[in-house]
């Protein structure tokens, strides 16, 4: 599959950019196709030529949003291969999520901004909760071994940080960086082995995760500008 034409793509993100921020401002359920097509100085029809629904032009938001984080993570892996360790994964996409308010709404489930998209297929999807990602970190001694459900225990941490200021107002004063720095303290005590790693396992577990999330991004471009596509 050929890569979007520059034209074609930079009007397909013109739709997005416009379907994004009336997202915010409207919430999903209220935001409708000829909104977005005013909003993006397009005609309807055009819009209906890169998504066929509603739901598939959102989902291809939600996905092209989530891109960035994955961005941003391989970048800091190329740069720094410690960046791996769980309790710096755990760290950086809590920064990245609460930083775009788009992926924050999905996360903590924000039901008047992203209605039901929330149960779409980017609305249970955590990146650093799949079966692979816990394969490469624990075959390259980057989690403990002796802990049952790890992870379960590892999601229910995150997702915890991420939804506490639902539950306890108060918490959400706290600045994020701090948040982020007690979510990884809390991941490197309580889920990775004592001591500093092999940096040969580093680079490798860096290499095998980098690989994995640049198929992912390949597959989210091709969804997203399908019809760019020949």
């Amino acid at each position: 599959m050929s890569q979007p034409a520059p034209r074609a793509a930079g009007r397909a993100d013109r739709i997005l950019d416009a379907a994004g921020a009336l997202l915010l401002r409207l919430g999903y359920r209220k935001v409708t196709i000829e909104d977005i097509a005013r909003h993006a100085d397009v005609g309807k029809g055009t819009v209906y030529l890169h998504w066929r629904t509603k739901r598939e032009l959102f989902e291809a938001l939600l996905r092209r949003e989530s891109m960035a984080p994955v961005e941003a993570l391989l970048d800091r892996l190329r740069r720094d291969p410690a960046e791996v360790r769980p309790h710096r994964l755990s760290r950086g996409a809590f920064l990245d999520t609460h930083r775009s308010p788009l992926l924050a709404a999905l996360v903590t489930g924000d039901t008047d901004v992203v209605g039901a998209l929330r149960d779409g297929p980017l609305g249970g999807q955590d990146l650093l909760a799949t079966d692979q990602f816990f394969a490469v970190l624990t075959r390259h001694g980057l989690l403990r071994t002796d802990l049952p459900n790890l992870a379960l225990a590892m999601q229910a941490t995150a997702v915890g940080f991420h939804l506490v200021d639902a539950v306890e107002p108060g918490y959400g004063e706290i600045d994020l960086d701090a948040r982020a720095d007690a979510l990884a303290h809390t991941v490197r005590c309580a889920f990775e082995p004592p001591g500093d790693p092999d940096p040969a396992a580093l680079a490798a577990a860096a290499a095998e995760l980098s690989a994995m999330f640049e198929n992912l991004i390949t597959g989210y471009r091709k969804w997203i500008y399908a019809a760019e596509s020949g």
